[in-house]
């Protein structure tokens, strides 16, 4: 491990639970990589305590920021000074810098991650036509971007219809023209299956979806990490369909996320 000083940089994850996360590790890594000197370290806080830790992170003269996940995604947008307009249209941040003054600024690079762990995979988007699970944190960042990266038509499915409706009209604000359905558990009929809910991070959770309407024609993407084999990739696999796994996401969005805390490109 690398001697940490005085001068170290520090980074940390808002998460609950914590025992899950994988960016610190990465973020380690990449410090290493350019030779910069920071730590990333995980923060275990509660929703009832984020207001509290939000609050201390500003007296911390040597914090840069942090990255934000489950389930603070939303919560935070209320506890900082600044979001950039797609956080705020998304409803929900990932990444919050903090600036010297101690002003927090907090944007949202969920979707742009997930977008290029599918392009760097070899799928592109642009024609395809998606299905999404989910209209909460996750989910609104990757509906922005799916749209935004040219899928011919999205269908957002939510236990709750209303915030499936209310995240078609927030897309619908910023791309008017594009194709938008409200859909059922059923993701049959679209070239992509995302899951963009938190439902198979715990060993007894329901699947977020109907998959016993799967075809092998589709590629079944998640942006779970932890367990890397979810239950719904473990039946799309079942039933003949290609995965895309949820790492990628994380992994795209390491140099985008240490840009926006203020990393140097290369130390």
């Amino acid at each position: 491990m690398k001697e940490i000083s005085g001068n170290t940089r520090l980074f940390g994850i808002l998460a609950d639970p914590i025992h899950h996360v994988k960016t610190p590790q990465r973020m380690n890594e990449h410090f290493a990589r350019i030779g910069f000197d920071g730590v990333c370290v995980p923060f275990h806080v509660r929703p009832d305590g984020l207001a509290d830790a939000v609050a201390a992170l500003r007296r911390l003269n040597n914090l840069g920021g942090v990255i934000v996940t489950m389930p603070h995604k939303t919560a935070i947008l209320e506890l900082v000074d600044e979001a950039s307009p797609v956080a705020r249209a998304i409803g929900a941040a990932n990444v919050v810098r903090r600036d010297p003054d101690g002003r927090l600024v907090a944007h949202m690079l969920d979707g742009e991650g997930f977008v290029r762990g599918l392009i760097e995979a070899g799928v592109a988007p642009q024609g395809k036509s998606a299905y999404l699970a989910g209209a909460g944190g996750a989910a609104n960042a990757i509906g922005f971007a799916l749209v935004q990266a040219g899928v011919s038509r999205l269908t957002i499915a939510n236990r709750t219809v209303a915030k499936a409706e209310d995240l078609k009209q927030r897309i619908l604000s910023l791309h008017p023209g594009a194709d938008i359905a409200i859909g059922t558990p059923d993701p049959s009929g679209h070239d992509l299956v995302v899951n963009g809910t938190s439902l198979g991070m715990k060993p007894d959770d329901a699947l977020p979806l109907d998959t016993q309407r799967l075809t092998p024609d589709q590629l079944v993407c998640e942006v779970i990490m932890q367990p890397r084999d979810t239950a719904l990739l473990l039946a799309a696999q079942a039933r003949g369909c290609k995965v895309h796994y949820g790492a990628p996401m994380l992994a795209c969005q390491i140099e985008l996320m240490a840009q926006m805390l203020g990393v140097p490109d290369a130390a």
